[in-house]
C-alpha cells in the first residue's frame, strides 16, 4: 500500500515570462504579504521590485520567490487567470495547469482524485491518502474530495509536479496542489459578483474586508451556487448531478509590529446534491477472435435486464430501462432511491509568524471536520437490485488536527538560506457502509443462473424472464429433471435445479436461491432485507522533522539540499455486521453458485470485530543544482524522493 516515487529531471528551462504571467497582486497590496502561508521573508523593497517586473511570486519552497527563480516544476495560477477562465474550485484548475487532472468516480466527495503527470491514487478507499496532496492556506486536506468545495476569492493556486518529500505538512509522492486564499486588507473593500449560465446556473459571491484598527484587519466572504443537473432521470423527470452548495469564510489578520503577524481563518461549507448518476456505455458482448479482432453481439446481461435479443416475442426482460446513449444525458433511477451527496465541511486555522531578527518562526495550527452522507442506486437503472440508503448509515467522517512549525533564516552573509521544521497530525477517520440488496435482486440472480446454464447447455430457450424464476419450465424439465442425478461432473452440484425451474409451491418461493436453500434443509433464507452495517475506525498519528537549505555557491549557481524523516502509525478497528446467511450457506454447500449471493459479503455468524495497526518510518528528500547563465534562463537538475503512507482497505 506504500507508494514511493523517484524523480530525476535535468536541463529544465524556465523563462521569466511564464505561461500564466499575470500580476499576482492588486494595486496597493504586496505579493506574498505575511502571513500568506509563506513565511514573511520578503522585504518591501523585494516586493516592489517583483511588482515592477511583473513577476509571479510563489511560496512553493516556503520562501517568497519569483516563479522564474524557483528550480521546481511548478505552475502558478493567479487570481486573474482563475477569474478569466471561470474556475471556482480545484477541479476547474485542469483548464489552466498542465499535467493536472482532477476527476471523480462514483462520487465527488468520496471518490475525488487528483493526478499529476498521470500519477495519482485510484479508487474510493478513504483509508489511503492521495498521491497528490491538497493544501489550502498551508492546511492539509485529508483527501482530494474534501477540497472539492467552493474556494471563494483566492490569491493564487500553486501546482507542484513530482515528489514533494521535504516541505509541506504531509508528504506526497506525485505532486501537490496549494491554494492560497485572498487575505484581509487594511484598506476598505466591498465586492460582489453574480454569474448566470445554462442549466439554470446561479452563483453569487460577496465579501467585505477592511481595518478594525491600525493593526487588525478582517475579511468575510460568502459564496452560494446552485445549478440544475445535466443528467435526467427518465422515470421521475428529476435532474441529477446538480450543484447546490455554499461557503462562508471569515478571517482576521493582526499585525501589531513589522516582526509579528497572526492570521486566523474559519470556514464552513455545505453541499446538498444528487451525485453521481451515469449512463451506460453502449452495451454489447465482445468475443476476441485475434490479437486485434473480435465479434460483437447482443449483450446477454442486457437480454435479462430489458429483453433485448430475447427469442421470445414481447419479452420485456425484468423491465429495466437501459440508457446507453451517453450523449442523451439520460439515466433511470429506482423509485425511492437517490444519489444524495450531503457534505458538511468546516475548520479553523491560525498562522503566526514572528521575526526574531536573525531567524523567523512560523506556526500553523488547524482543526478540520468533514462529514459526507451518501445514497446510491448502485445498479444505475430503474430495477431495484443494489443500493445504498441515503439516510445517514452510509457516511465518511474525518476529524483532523495538524500542527506545523518552521524556523528559517540566513547565515554566512546570506550565502546560506536555511530552514528547519516539524509537523504533527492526528486524524480520526470513520467509515460506515450500508450496501443492500433491492427487491429485484432475487429475480436478477435467478436470471444470471439461467443464463449460465443456457450457455453451458447451448439451450438459449432456457432463459425466459417472463417466468418468475427466469427459467423456461418446459425446457428446464427436459434438460435438468428434478429427480435423478447426472454423471456430468460440471452439473453434479445442480441435480436439484428444479428448485430454480419449477413453478413455486409452498414452502418454496420464486427465488431459486431460496428454494435451493429450503430443499437442502437449510431453511428459508432469502435476499429480502439483506445488507451490511459495517463500520471502520482508522486513527492516524504521524510526525516528521525536516530541513530545506539553499546554498548560494555563486550569485548564479545554487545548491538546494533537503531531507525529511517521517513516522506514521495507523490503527484500525473494524466492526462488520450483516444478515447475509444465504452467502454462508452457498459458500459451504454449493460453492459453484456462491458468487451471486456473496456480492454483498458475509462474516461468520454475521459479525466480525477486529483490529490492526501499521507503523512506518521513512526518509525522503531532495537535491537540486540550479544555474542561471543569464537572467532570462534557469537550468536545473533535481532529484526528489517522495513518500505516501500506507493504510487499510476500508
Amino acid at each position: 500500500m506504500r507508494k514511493s516515487t523517484l524523480l530525476l529531471s535535468a536541463a529544465v528551462f524556465t523563462f521569466t515570462t511564464p505561461a500564466f504571467a499575470q500580476d499576482t497582486t492588486d494595486q496597493g497590496s504586496t505579493p506574498a504579504e505575511a502571513p500568506t502561508e509563506a513565511a514573511n521573508v520578503d522585504t518591501a523593497d523585494q516586493a516592489a521590485e517583483a511588482r515592477d517586473e511583473g513577476a509571479i511570486v510563489i511560496t512553493a519552497t516556503r520562501r517568497s520567490e519569483a516563479l522564474s527563480d524557483v528550480p521546481l516544476a511548478v505552475s502558478a495560477v493567479t487570481a486573474d487567470t482563475l477569474k478569466n477562465t471561470g474556475a471556482v474550485d480545484i477541479r476547474a484548475v485542469n483548464q489552466v495547469s498542465p499535467s493536472l487532472l482532477v476527476s471523480s468516480t462514483s462520487s465527488e466527495a468520496g471518490g475525488g482524485a487528483a493526478r499529476i503527470r498521470g500519477v495519482g491514487t485510484v479508487g474510493d478507499n478513504a483509508g489511503l491518502e492521495s498521491s497528490v496532496a491538497v493544501f489550502i492556506d498551508g492546511v492539509y486536506r485529508s483527501r482530494t474530495g474534501t477540497g472539492l468545495t467552493e474556494l471563494g476569492p483566492v490569491d493564487r493556486i500553486e501546482v507542484l509536479r513530482g515528489p514533494q518529500g521535504t516541505l509541506f505538512g504531509r508528504n506526497a509522492s506525485a505532486g501537490l496542489i496549494h491554494v492560497i486564499t485572498a487575505k484581509p486588507k487594511f484598506s476598505p473593500e466591498i465586492y460582489g459578483d453574480v454569474t448566470i449560465g445554462n442549466y439554470d446556473l446561479r452563483r453569487v459571491g460577496a465579501g467585505v474586508t477592511g481595518p478594525i484598527t491600525d493593526s487588525l484587519a478582517v475579511r468575510l466572504d460568502g459564496i452560494f451556487m446552485k445549478r440544475d443537473g445535466f443528467m435526467e432521470d427518465v422515470i421521475s423527470g428529476n435532474d441529477l448531478n446538480d450543484r447546490n452548495r455554499w461557503l462562508l469564510r471569515g478571517q482576521a489578520l493582526y499585525q501589531p509590529t513589522d516582526s509579528f503577524s497572526l492570521r486566523i481563518i474559519g470556514d464552513y461549507s455545505k453541499k446538498n446534491e444528487q451525485c453521481c448518476a451515469a449512463a451506460y456505455l453502449p452495451i454489447s458482448d465482445f468475443r476476441a477472435t485475434g490479437p486485434n479482432t473480435g465479434i460483437r453481439s447482443t449483450s446477454a446481461i442486457r437480454r435479462i435486464l430489458d429483453g433485448t435479443g430475447s427469442p421470445y416475442p414481447n419479452d420485456p426482460g425484468l423491465g429495466a430501462i437501459i440508457n446507453d446513449d451517453t450523449y442523451d444525458r439520460e439515466t433511470s433511477v429506482t423509485p425511492g432511491r437517490s444519489y444524495n451527496s450531503d457534505v458538511v465541511d468546516y475548520g479553523i486555522s491560525a498562522e503566526a509568524t514572528y521575526d526574531f531578527g536573525g531567524a523567523e518562526l512560523t506556526s500553523i495550527t488547524a482543526y478540520r471536520f468533514n462529514s459526507w452522507d451518501r445514497g446510491q442506486d448502485a445498479d444505475y437503472n430503474n430495477l431495484d437490485i443494489l443500493y445504498r440508503d441515503g439516510s445517514g448509515d452510509g457516511n465518511t467522517r474525518f476529524k483532523t488536527f495538524t500542527q506545523e512549525l518552521r524556523l528559517q533564516g540566513s547565515a554566512f552573509n546570506d550565502r546560506l538560506d536555511w530552514l528547519v521544521g516539524g509537523f504533527y497530525m492526528h486524524e480520526n477517520l470513520r467509515v460506515k457502509d450500508n450496501l443492500a440488496y433491492g427487491a429485484d435482486y432475487s429475480r436478477y440472480a435467478n436470471c444470471l443462473v439461467a443464463q449460465n446454464f443456457a450457455a453451458l447447455t447451448a439451450q438459449p430457450g432456457l432463459v425466459d424472464t417472463r417466468n418468475a424464476t427466469c427459467f423456461n419450465p418446459t425446457v428446464a424439465a427436459a434438460v435438468f429433471p428434478f429427480v435423478g442425478a447426472t454423471n456430468q461432473p460440471v452439473l453434479a452440484a445442480f441435480a436439484r435445479l428444479g428448485a430454480f425451474a419449477n413453478v413455486p409451491m409452498s414452502p418454496f418461493t420464486n427465488s431459486g436461491f431460496t428454494n435451493l436453500s429450503i430443499a437442502s434443509g437449510f431453511g428459508p433464507r432469502g435476499f429480502a432485507g439483506v445488507g451490511i452495517d459495517d463500520q471502520f475506525t482508522q486513527k492516524d498519528d504521524n510526525w516528521s522533522v525536516f530541513t530545506h537549505n539553499i546554498f548560494s555557491i555563486t550569485d548564479r549557481l545554487k545548491l538546494t539540499l533537503g531531507a525529511r524523516y517521517t513516522h506514521d502509525k495507523k490503527t484500525l478497528d473494524a466492526n462488520l455486521n450483516d444478515n447475509n446467511t444465504l452467502c454462508a450457506f452457498y459458500a459451504a454447500a454449493v460453492s459453484a453458485l456462491q458468487t451471486i449471493p456473496c456480492v454483498i459479503p458475509s462474516t461468520p455468524g454475521g459479525n466480525y470485530t477486529g483490529n490492526d495497526s501499521k507503523k512506518e518510518n521513512k526518509l525522503s528528500g531532495t537535491a537540486v543544482l540550479s544555474w542561471k547563465p543569464i537572467d532570462a534562463i534557469l537550468l536545473y537538475a533535481s532529484y526528489s524522493r517522495g513518500y505516501k503512507a500506507g493504510g487499510f482497505n476500508l
